[in-house]
């Protein structure tokens, strides 16, 4: 077998590279946003559906609505609608939440990261 010829470097070369810190990589995508679905990635928001993601907002709409409305509404968003507007009422806000759910993402919790010393004691046996 033939031997590899052993490289020298040399101070220039050591000096062109950059460590690993230095470097970025551009990805293109949002840091703060999520995508949870397909539709999501192609740009909707979800407001489309209900025209709000604001609950209050949608509850107060829904009130403004007379039992027709309700109906219409219902058979709109996929719902079948039923004759008490109450029951209506009460559906057409359960699909509503799981509507928004599909939309927004828990936030991170960013508070206090510090561990007591007895934690990091148990965490630090099975080293």
């Amino acid at each position: 077998m033939p031997r590899k010829k052993e490289t020298k470097t040399t101070r220039a070369s050591q000096k062109k590279r950059a460590s690993l810190n230095d470097l970025s990589q551009a990805h293109g995508k949002e840091e703060e946003v999520q995508p949870t679905s397909l539709d999501q990635i192609w740009g909707d928001t979800g407001v489309g559906k209900y025209k709000t993601l604001n609950r209050d907002e949608y509850e107060t709409q829904l009130s403004d609505m007379n039992k027709s409305d309700l109906q219409t509404h219902a058979t709109k968003v996929g719902l079948v609608p039923v004759d008490d507007a109450g029951l209506l009422r009460k559906r057409l806000l359960r699909e509503f939440s799981k509507h928004v759910s599909a939309y927004k993402v828990p936030q991170k919790n960013v508070g206090d990261k510090r561990m007591s010393k007895a934690a990091s004691k148990i965490l630090g046996e099975g080293k």
